[in-house]
């Protein structure tokens, strides 16, 4: 199965807004309500919860998949970092156009790329 940036972000987004109290764990699958997405299937979704985990984006204890799905804790210092970089639609459609004209990216490309097109619109907005 190929790797979809676009599927990783919004996977992101929606594990950031769970509502959960600080060190419950949940079991999560692709079927889960919460993380449902059209044009996305529920294996697709499995396999990019689980690039999450292995890129460290999210705090999954037990390591590996249970029953067909993953458990989660919280996101990571790195997965903050990411989701943080590319929560805006007009960076993350820039850093991903810039990736492309790149000839490819990683979660670390795509990371750095958002944090300095961030970093230029901040000089400009104070001088710098």
């Amino acid at each position: 199965m190929k790797r979809d940036m676009d599927l990783i972000r919004e996977l992101m987004l929606k594990l950031e807004a769970l509502p959960m109290r600080p060190g419950a764990i949940l079991l999560l699958k692709g079927t889960a309500a919460e993380l449902q997405m059209n044009g996305y299937s529920a294996e697709q979704i499995d396999y990019h919860l689980a690039l999450t985990r292995e890129a460290g984006l999210i705090d999954s204890p037990g390591g590996g998949p249970i029953g067909g799905g993953i458990q989660f804790r919280r996101l990571t210092w790195a997965g903050h970092d990411f989701l943080d970089s590319v929560r805006s639609p007009d960076v993350w459609d820039r850093t991903k156009q810039a990736a492309s004209t790149a000839g490819g990216f990683t979660v670390d490309l795509l990371v750095f790329a958002a944090k300095s097109y961030l970093e230029g619109k901040i000089k400009g907005l104070i001088g710098g």
